[in-house]
């Protein structure tokens, strides 16, 4: 039985108008995204910089007008004209940004940014000094009196982030948009970030984007993990089989990204193309699959036929936009 779908995006589209000379142009940030998050789940958007991740938890949080597609919350056709409409539905719907220190204000203490995010979404109890204490107490930020009246550069990078998430839970929120929540922090604390947020993924019963560039995190954190290129996804499944198994020649390049002195010693050995160049420029995209002038595997349709989705293999839902697969698929 599938769970409750929280937040849904379908052919969500995100072009920005830029000048070239005295010509109008676009960069091609996000194509035609299909995204769906439920309760108690965690989906994993992975890609490299530039790929355009965070332009879609942007656009799921509603900071940046959609060029085209739908979103719905809990079902419900989700557009916001206005201050208000946007606070009901950021009540909902909160985004935890790559920089802790960025996202808090250095001159506000602890207890100010907290105090407001329960303040502007209705969420103040009379005892105000328990509903602080109890939202620090749930990101392990204890005891609260240590930080409430500390000020961010007073803390260290994971206690900022911390914090941080612990503002985006005074909402009481549904859905949680995670941007990169790790990969400013020192690598022996994002472990325990990414406990936090399972811990609380499973307490609360939210539903959770987490993009990161590491397909190694979203293997261990997120069921579900969606890969995505040059503005468009490309491969998406059950996050094991996705890492385990990849089908897209894009994926495999994002593992075999990762160190491994054995396999690098194998492949030049054998001299085999790594899929090697930069991404494409988004304000011209190459036609057919973006993907296509690295692909190591690419064929001629490729360059003038964009890719649909095909479901491939054994597992349910595993898909990838290639057409690799399309014969068979057919058979």
């Amino acid at each position: 039985m599938k769970t409750e779908v929280v937040l849904q995006a379908v052919g969500l589209t995100k072009h920005f108008p830029v000048r070239r000379g005295l010509r109008r142009a676009a960069v091609h940030a996000v194509d035609d995204v299909h995204l769906t998050l439920r309760r108690g789940r965690v989906t994993a958007l992975v890609g490299e910089s530039g790929s355009g991740k965070s332009t879609v938890a942007r656009l799921l949080a509603q900071l940046y007008p959609r060029t085209a597609g739908d979103i719905t919350l809990h079902g419900e056709p989700a557009t916001v004209r206005g201050g208000r409409q946007f606070r009901r539905y950021a009540a909902r719907v909160q985004m935890i940004f790559q920089d802790p220190f960025a996202s808090l204000n250095p001159v506000h203490t602890i207890r100010y940014h907290l105090t407001r995010a329960l303040k502007i979404h209705g969420n103040a109890t009379p005892d105000l000094e328990q509903a602080l204490h109890d939202l620090l107490t749930r990101v392990s930020m204890t005891p609260p009196e240590r930080y409430l009246d500390k000020f961010p550069h007073e803390l260290s990078g994971g206690q900022r982030q911390r914090i941080a998430i612990a503002r985006a839970l005074g909402a009481d929120p549904d859905a949680l948009l995670a941007d990169e929540p790790v990969s400013m922090l020192d690598v022996s604390i994002r472990l325990g970030v990414l406990n936090l947020l399972r811990d609380l993924k499973e307490r609360f019963n939210l539903a959770i984007l987490y993009i990161t560039h590491d397909i190694a995190s979203a293997r261990y954190f997120a069921d579900e993990t969606m890969v995505m290129y040059a503005g468009r996804m490309v491969e998406g499944g059950d996050s094991e089989t996705v890492t385990q198994s990849p089908a897209h020649p894009y994926t495999r390049l994002l593992i075999d990204s990762a160190p491994d002195p054995d396999r690098l010693a194998g492949v030049a050995a054998a001299g085999e193309d790594r899929g090697d160049g930069e991404p494409p420029s988004l304000i011209r995209p190459p036609a057919g699959c973006r993907f296509h002038p690295r692909c190591p595997v690419a064929m001629p349709r490729c360059a003038t036929d964009l890719p649909v989705r095909l479901e491939i293999g054994d597992a349910p839902g595993h898909w990838a936009a290639c057409w690799l697969y399309a014969e068979a698929v057919r058979s």
